[in-house]
């Protein structure tokens, strides 16, 4: 599950921080793209899931930039100054976006990013698992579907339908769900 490379979005208007992260962020272990301006990162993030996509605050539009792209499979991680911290924390917490505050040191930083991979992979492990669940249950519907239209047109109990669609698929070599697809062609 793990890669060779993170990809890191660094969206940041100050060159110093723009100059720490990419001190820290080095190849071969990252791979880091930074961008000055919002709009653009917009049209990045939607182009690319990154692995972690880390915001300057800005002023608050940062917050309101991280808060946009939170629906991502990325790790967001909002870097807002002390006297912000707290609230915009609490502001952003509940959309799944990590918070540190901007005052920090490189070994800190370096620790909060491998949370943050922590974090990526624990996401993307979840999002496969719902995308497995959501394919099982759109099959379940389609069998009941077929199993339905077999009980309707040839007068079968849904034990019978249900036997039938095992056997025949099992007989011809095919999937359930594909079988089943047919029938509601068929009949539906």
């Amino acid at each position: 599950m793990t890669s060779d490379s993170h990809s890191v979005l660094l969206v940041t208007k100050d060159t110093k921080l723009s100059a720490l992260m990419s001190a820290v962020l080095i190849q071969p272990m990252f791979s880091l793209s930074v961008c000055n301006n919002f709009y653009e990162a917009r049209r990045l993030c939607a182009e690319q899931v990154y692995n972690i996509v880390i915001v300057d605050f800005c002023d608050g539009e940062g917050a309101d930039f991280a808060t946009d792209i939170s629906d991502s499979l990325s790790t967001i991680l909002l870097i807002c100054p002390p006297q912000h911290f707290d609230q915009v924390s609490y502001k952003v917490e509940s959309y799944g976006i990590l918070t540190m505050q901007s005052e920090f040191d490189q070994f800190y930083l370096y620790n909060i990013i491998k949370i943050a991979i922590a974090v990526h992979y624990k996401v993307q492990s979840l999002s496969s698992k719902t995308t497995k669940l959501k394919e099982k249950m759109e099959e379940i519907r389609v069998v009941n579907r077929a199993k339905m239209l077999l009980m309707q047109n040839l007068s079968m109990t849904e034990q019978e339908a249900h036997r039938y669609l095992e056997k025949e698929a099992m007989d011809k070599g095919e999937k359930k769900i594909d079988l089943a697809q047919t029938i509601i062609k068929t009949y539906g």
